[in-house]
């Protein structure tokens, strides 16, 4: 997993509508990055239902949440729908998890990206998370205790 102290590793990868999205184009607020393995699956589902539920709060910290997984952005798209979610989800595609590699939340065994949070503040990781298994939710209070250091 990324640590704290290194600079952000700059992306641009296409969000649920299809536009392009770069680490600089969410640079004007602190950046929460979700990153997960697949859309649909359950227990995504209900990771980004969670955290969907207190993504209010999460902005109101100055921060944004955006999750990120390997999804097409076509999934994503329809995804958001299903679930009702408003967050910006990034579609780490092609080159297949390349941007999940880069932050350290891959999973080589399992061919997708872990469970893991990262906080980024002026291009510089300021803390990281990765559960100890894709199947443990990193719950919300994870990332308030990291905005509120």
């Amino acid at each position: 997993m990324i640590e704290a102290g290194t600079k952000a590793p700059d992306f641009s990868l296409p969000d649920h509508d299809g536009n392009q999205v770069s680490l600089s184009d969410l640079a004007d607020r602190r950046l929460v990055l979700a990153f997960y393995p697949l859309d649909f699956s359950p227990v995504c589902s209900d990771q980004l239902s969670l955290y969907q539920e207190v993504l209010d709060e999460i902005e109101s910290k100055d921060a944004r949440l955006v999750g990120v997984s390997v999804d097409s952005s076509y999934c994503h798209h329809a995804f958001r729908k299903h679930r009702g979610l408003t967050m910006t989800l990034l579609a780490d595609f092609h080159p297949k998890g390349e941007v999940s590699r880069a932050y350290g939340a891959w999973i080589e065994q399992v061919d997708h990206g872990n469970r893991s949070l990262v906080l980024v503040e002026d291009a510089e990781v300021k803390w990281s998370y990765a559960s100890p298994t894709p199947l443990e939710i990193p719950g919300a209070n994870l990332i308030f205790d990291a905005l509120a250091d």
